[in-house]
């Protein structure tokens, strides 16, 4: 499938703004393109510390949360903590059972069973906390939907803390929406409308982290002491793929520099099972590699194996914790790669060619994998993808969308096969009968507006550089514009008409493409390249013919093919010397 490159081109005085910060113009251009229009936005990004976090009593019920939880602690009150199963719920756990235990509060935690209690707080948990003589419950990264549950914890004479981050539940009438409203004696959420905190954008542990703030503030400690809990925060900020802007940017920055010399025994025994090392973990870091082994506890087994491992005060059970929890991730990473497969084989049938929405049925599936499933067929085909899964009262689903298909919308056309859905324009989870899955695939397609042009996928150029215009220098500012993610993606540069040199495939699998490329100033440079060989024989033999394709994958590059580059330099530390590296990441005719 052709990508479409586009280059963005926001306009900016790029020469003046990188005089101002003594940063390569480039950086400036890399700046503007991520939305940054003045230099205290700009300076905010580049240079943002610990006292640019906004002040934890502007959110809504922060005050009132902490007085609540403070008379509850003094007279003895039972606290229960009930998070969510993914990294953002687990690390919002930890951090506040840490911090009430830090207080002395008599305080458990509950973190829900994906199959058996499903997301949050439900009538199940509930019900069990008031058996169990718990007089308070403190929700952590869920609870702004539970309507229902929280006034049935009401009815048993609990009282309710929520603190959450996701999107507050409404009703419209004639086109006005108005919130629902809980009867949660404190609700903690800056997405409320009525709460004037500055950034709406904090994933729940950073949530939880600013109302132990208050908290800790409200007993007379400092409020710095609280500062442990940004490695938490930062970590689940990437873990749960929130925007790094603002004030997430600040606390992953911040984050990553604790975790890179972090003190937790379980952190430390996880990211030595992953084989990373201690000063250089980065947010793909987190997000590719120590995250989501906390994910697959959760998934496979239970999260509070993942809460327990960072609770974890021996060294010696830490490492078999995290040996196990490792252990999951491959269980994980394999199970998935089957499911992929066999996606793979059905969307390649005839009769689903010609779907512009690809609804596949996996009876076998985990249904812990169905939204990992679908994101891999989304990657694969550019479509939105709905992977479903036979489960224990029918079948379950995830679907995962692209940038042109509101995937929560187009499921309201389809309701009357659902017997449950939600989400939002990029992903969504459903439930349905087995028996009305073909239909609903059907009527999915049929409601479709998508066009070719929208299915094709869209690659946006941040710079037309040569590389010959490439120095260490540069590479090593390119450094200033980290973490990257979700919204500050790595950027990415293009070259015209880079001759292939060299070419050398290696790797296990045959992924890994070394190369040696010359631009038309006659500038050389080594490059890699991970992916399949179609990647380069199709582009390679649509512009050249097939002798010629086969001759320079073969090593034979003496037919001075070139083909134009999407890629990002990077300095590579191999030799004595280190010298400059392309990482090739897209290819054109």
């Amino acid at each position: 499938m052709k990508e479409k490159w586009v280059v963005s081109a926001k306009k900016a005085d790029f020469q003046a703004i990188g005089q101002h910060f003594g940063i390569d113009p480039v950086l400036a251009r890399i700046m503007r393109n991520r939305g940054l229009t003045d230099l205290q936005e700009m300076n905010l990004y580049l240079h943002g510390t610990r006292t640019d976090l906004n002040d934890p009593h502007l959110l809504k019920d922060a005050d009132l949360a902490a007085q609540i939880l403070r008379e509850k602690i003094k007279e003895k009150k039972r606290i229960r903590i009930i998070g969510d199963y993914d990294i953002d719920g687990i690390q919002s756990t930890y951090i506040l059972y840490c911090a009430l235990r830090r207080l002395g509060a008599d305080a458990d935690f509950v973190i829900p069973d994906r199959i058996l209690d499903g997301y949050g707080l439900n009538e199940h948990l509930v019900t069990r906390a008031s058996q169990d003589g718990i007089d308070t419950i403190l929700t952590c990264d869920n609870g702004i939907s539970a309507i229902d549950q929280i006034h049935l914890a009401k009815s048993l004479g609990m009282t309710v803390v929520v603190t959450d981050h996701h999107e507050v539940p409404f009703t419209e009438v004639d086109g006005v929406r108005r919130e629902k409203v809980c009867e949660a004696d404190a609700v903690v959420n800056p997405k409320q409308q009525a709460c004037h905190y500055p950034f709406k954008k904090l994933c729940g542990a950073a949530v939880a982290f600013k109302l132990v703030q208050v908290l800790y503030e409200v007993f007379g400690l400092e409020v710095s002491e609280a500062d442990c809990f940004i490695e938490n925060a930062g970590f689940a900020t990437v873990g749960d793929v929130m925007d790094l802007q603002g004030e997430n940017r600040i606390l992953v920055k911040l984050g990553l520099e604790m975790l890179n010399r972090t003190t937790n025994i379980g952190m430390k025994a996880l990211i030595l099972q992953n084989k990373l090392t201690m000063g250089a973990i980065k947010s793909h870091d987190i997000g590719f590699r120590i995250g989501p082994c906390l994910n697959a506890s959760g998934r496979l087994d239970t999260a509070r194996l993942s809460l327990k491992l960072l609770l974890c005060e021996s060294e010696t059970e830490a490492a078999v914790l995290a040996e196990e929890i490792v252990e999951l991730n491959e269980s994980r990473k394999l199970l998935t790669m089957h499911a992929v497969e066999q996606a793979k084989e059905i969307a390649q049938q005839e009769e689903y060619v010609n779907d512009r929405v690809l609804v596949i049925f996996l009876p076998d599936c985990h249904e812990s994998l169905a939204g990992i499933v679908a994101g891999r067929i989304r990657e694969a085909y550019y479509r939105p993808t709905l992977v479903v899964t036979r489960s224990e009262h029918g079948a379950k689903g995830s679907g995962r969308s692209i940038e042109s298909y509101s995937m929560y919308e187009e499921l309201c056309k389809c309701e009357e096969y659902l017997t449950q859905f939600g989400g939002h324009p990029m992903a969504a989870g459903f439930s349905l009968k087995e028996a009305d899955i073909d239909a609903f695939r059907r009527k999915l397609n049929e409601v479709c507006t998508l066009t070719e042009e929208e299915l094709r996928p869209k690659v946006v150029i941040d710079v037309p550089m040569p590389i010959s215009y490439i120095t260490e220098r540069l590479v090593n500012q390119l450094g200033c514009l980290e973490p990257f993610g979700k919204g500050n993606e790595k950027p990415v540069f293009a070259d015209r008409n880079l001759v292939i040199k060299r070419l050398r495939i290696c790797g296990k699998e045959g992924r890994v493409f070394q190369m040696k490329v010359r631009n038309a100033a006659g500038v050389s440079m080594d490059a890699v390249y991970f992916g399949d060989v179609e990647d380069l024989l199709l582009p390679l033999t649509e512009k050249y013919g097939k002798v010629v394709a086969q001759d320079t994958l073969a090593g034979r590059c003496v037919h001075e093919a070139a083909l134009h580059f999407t890629y990002y330099p990077e300095m590579d530390h191999y030799y004595e010397t280190p010298r400059i590296k392309l990482r090739l990441t897209g290819v054109s005719v």
